[in-house]
């Protein structure tokens, strides 16, 4: 609208040009001269560790390119077969399923906010993928400034909303120099993100001990949000900072025994627990006995709260049931699996098994100094409605949330920055796969190709190859998300 007016299209160009914006449909640009005194003292500083530092840049790009046509290789047979093997329902149930695609030179990924994404991820997402832009753009503007490349401006843009960043580099200075100065250039945008993944690494691993004065671990799975809808949540459920110390019979010390108790759980067959004839004799009462849909057996009323359908099996008949109150049976018995295991005492006793409905399970859950909370359904639906650290403050008024901050946000940094050198070192159109392939090639085959002719051509071809590659994984990986 302000271009097509006669009266406003120069002031609004003149305006644009000011502030170094470029503005079209769904992409916002801006370009800045302010950091090239900053670029420059980097790139001017100690220029031997600079010279060794791309040179193993460059060299890590290479390996990188290679690799990652194998990486997307792979991913698209298991892709393949993933899709001619997988039920649906099981495509269904995939949380996570991030589709990368290519826009300009920067790395994009299809998200649907809520549905492969939680909405209350989007802050780590976006801030991660703009921290690994940032520092890609400043490998190559460095390396640039180090190989006598001038450095023009340094900008970022958004697309849609996905951020990115970029730097301008004079073209002529780029094609004048070398082609293994061109390949330290094209090389350390990728290097910087590998770097910035390890770094994360490396941070994400000693989290525990930078952390170590403010917070301790090892001693369970610190509560820090239970969902308004969560089953975990009412009187004698968990409650935010409450401290879990087992599942059934699984300890947990950290969030990840959390995980792993709660998919072992899930897997195996439902535990029961000790009890003596006379205490079942005396606990239990007359009850219908009837079959579920599923084909399980109910023995209580519906309308119980806190009754459960108990089955045992003694030598004369193996299918009998009782209804017990769970939480009199569980809290004065131990875990077994069979009347072998309750068998240690005189007191004849019976290994009673909760008779529930296919993939419900009950939990017993510790949290110390709080009675033990009994949980009744799936598993996963504690696991998904429940938010946890292994990190525990040492003084009440130190923030739990700053572990997972942290560690949630040195993930991401982990996989997007990781993704970003994999994706760009692809050799592809638009991507710095495509300049690091024609240097690569330049460098190699200049004294066995003689004629520059046949070598752009080698190099259309395989670029050409890599593009359909990527696009393959694209597509495959986008119809992964909408299929459902």
């Amino acid at each position: 609208v302000l271009q097509s007016s006669n009266s406003l299209k120069a002031s609004y160009e003149d305006w644009l040009l000011t502030y170094g914006l470029s503005i079209s449909p769904f992409h916002i640009r801006w370009q800045t001269a302010v950091f090239n005194r900053q670029f420059y003292n980097w790139g001017r500083w100690k220029p031997r560790f600079l010279y060794l530092w791309f040179s193993i840049g460059m060299v890590f790009g290479i390996v990188a390119m290679f690799g990652s046509v194998i990486l997307l290789g792979k991913t698209l047979m298991q892709t393949l077969t993933q899709m001619l093997t997988e039920a649906p329902k099981a495509q269904n149930d995939r949380m996570l399923q991030v589709v990368v695609s290519i826009l300009s030179s920067g790395l994009y990924l299809r998200v649907v906010p809520g549905v492969n994404l939680p909405v209350s991820q989007l802050t780590y997402f976006f801030s991660a993928i703009l921290i690994s832009g940032v520092i890609h753009e400043v490998g190559h503007g460095v390396a640039a400034i180090r190989e006598q490349v001038r450095f023009n401006g340094f900008g970022i843009f958004i697309f849609i909303v996905y951020p990115g960043a970029f730097v301008d580099l004079f073209t002529t200075h780029l094609q004048l120099i070398s082609p293994v100065q061109q390949l330290r250039i094209f090389c350390a945008g990728v290097w910087h993100n590998f770097v910035l993944g390890v770094a994360s690494f490396i941070v994400l691993l000693l989290l525990p001990a930078i952390l170590f004065p403010f917070y301790y671990t090892g001693v369970g799975a610190f509560v820090t949000e239970v969902a308004e809808d969560s089953p975990a949540n009412g009187p004698r459920g968990l409650f935010v900072g409450d401290l879990v110390t087992n599942l059934q019979d699984c300890p947990v010390y950290s969030v990840e025994d959390w995980n792993s108790c709660l998919e072992d759980i899930s897997e195996k067959s439902q535990v029961g627990y000790c009890l003596s004839a006379n205490t079942l004799q005396q606990l239990s009462f007359p009850a219908r006995v009837y079959r579920r849909l599923d084909g399980t057996v109910e023995c209580c009323s519906n309308n119980s709260l806190t009754d459960i359908c108990f089955s045992y099996s003694n030598n004369l008949d193996s299918h009998l049931y009782a209804c017990l109150p769970a939480r009199k049976v569980i809290e004065a018995s131990k875990v077994c699996r069979t009347n072998m295991d309750c068998q240690k005492d005189s007191v004849p006793s019976f290994c009673v098994t909760p008779s529930l409905e296919n993939q419900t399970r009950l939990i017993r859950v510790k949290h110390p100094p709080h009675i033990d909370m009994l949980y009744v359904g799936h598993p996963m639906h504690l696991q998904y409605t429940v938010s946890l650290s292994s990190f525990v403050p040492r003084q009440n008024f130190l923030s739990i949330d700053l572990p997972v901050v942290i560690e949630t946000f040195c993930k991401y940094l982990i996989s997007l920055s990781g993704a970003l050198a994999v994706i760009n070192a692809v050799p592809c159109f638009a991507l710095d796969g495509q300049w690091i392939l024609n240097s690569f090639l330049e460098a190699t085959l200049s004294s066995l190709i003689v004629e520059k002719q046949s070598r752009e051509l080698v190099g259309f071809l395989i670029l050409l190859a890599g593009s359909a590659l990527l696009a393959a994984n694209v597509a495959l990986g986008l119809w992964m998300v909408t299929a459902r």
